[in-house]
């Protein structure tokens, strides 16, 4: 899989052109609304971005989601309703864009990054559009699931304090989900990296380096694309953003602290997944070191046994005073391997001791 990708209009294309791109994953476009008020809550499925229109006239909170792969027709159209910056709607279909909060007259433009894994467990990065005006809410998310469902369920239920608040607030819960997103993908990471690390002290092999490369480019994908999360929450926890109630910037606040525990994690792994290479090498080396020394003790037990193998291999016999007596006894065949096995054993049993082996 490509660890960098972005969509983009070829050089010299007028800003703001709207062009369809053919998706890796081809994701059913469903566009539903949602509004809500403290007392009442309304759920509907469009088909028509026109079809919203009805609920603009209203005094309540309206949330538009648009999941899967949107059209430049259907966005042009969701465009004209709303009055969105044509570079903001640029931005939505060319995936791939760095995270930002952008402000356009009376609408401020958020981009997010999403991390997830696909059937395959292969780490995927989802972006996530927002459009905050004021009463409206308007999110687009290519993937092919609903990333915000908790938040939904939320406000059927009329659990915690979402239709108590204004479009503000509901744009910091979907912030909330998508940051906060990263803490089981890192611990379902920090479980990869205990599990290599095991597997570096017990039994290392190829499949243990190629998962560790692995680690580490996912780790990378990471940090670039949540990285500039921070820089984000930090411009939008800052007072001043005429969208945003005073009483929203606590929570703000809040996710900015998630991102920054997010990347210290991120930057803790990253450093261990670097490590683990160098413990890789040296787990090779050791255990290359203790087969080269039982090679190295078995060749010096020999080294006196084919020693003495070579002398009365020269079977120099007959009257001379200077021949082999020992050819000709009886018992020398069996004592010269009575010999040799106690030179063995007794080599054996010293390097033992000293712990050689």
């Amino acid at each position: 899989m490509s660890y960098f990708t972005k969509r983009y209009h070829p050089p010299g294309t007028s800003p703001g052109t709207l062009s369809e791109h053919t998706p890796e994953i081809m994701a059913a476009l469903q566009i539903s609304l949602l509004d809500y008020t403290p007392q009442s809550f309304s759920e509907h499925l469009i088909e028509n971005p026109v079809d919203c229109a009805q609920w603009l006239e209203q005094d309540s909170i309206t949330w538009i989601h648009v999941q899967g792969q949107v059209d430049p027709d259907t966005l042009r159209e969701l465009g004209t309703l709303f009055g969105l910056h044509p570079l903001a709607l640029e931005d939505v279909i060319n995936t791939g864009q760095r995270p930002k909060a952008d402000s356009y007259d009376d609408q401020l433009f958020v981009t997010m990054n999403l991390p997830t894994f696909n059937e395959n467990g292969e780490l995927r990065i989802e972006q996530v559009s927002l459009f905050l005006a004021n009463q409206v809410l308007i999110s687009f998310h290519h993937g092919a699931s609903h990333p915000f469902l908790p938040v939904v369920d939320r406000l059927r239920k009329h659990s915690g304090r979402i239709r108590e608040r204004g479009a503000d607030y509901l744009l910091y819960a979907l912030l909330d989900i998508i940051i906060d997103q990263g803490f089981p993908m890192l611990e379902t990471m920090g479980e990869m990296i205990e599990d290599l690390e095991e597997e570096l002290l017990d039994n290392p092999g190829k499949s243990t380096l190629a998962r560790i490369h692995q680690v580490r480019r996912d780790l990378l994908l990471l940090r670039r694309n949540l990285w500039p999360q921070r820089e984000v929450m930090n411009n939008l926890s800052r007072e001043g953003h005429a969208l945003i109630h005073s009483s929203t910037y606590p929570y703000l606040r809040d996710c900015y602290d998630h991102t920054i525990q997010i990347l210290d994690l991120i930057e803790s792994y990253r450093e261990m997944a670097a490590s683990m290479l160098d413990v890789y090498l040296t787990s090779l080396s050791h255990k290359l070191n203790e087969v080269m020394k039982v090679l190295t003790v078995i060749a010096t037990i020999f080294i006196p046994l084919t020693f003495i193998v070579g002398v009365y291999g020269m079977n120099f016999a007959g009257n001379s005073p200077w021949a082999m007596p020992e050819l000709e006894w009886h018992y020398g065949y069996p004592a010269l391997w009575l010999i040799m096995l106690s030179i063995a054993g007794g080599m054996f049993y010293a390097f033992k001791r000293r712990g050689w082996f």
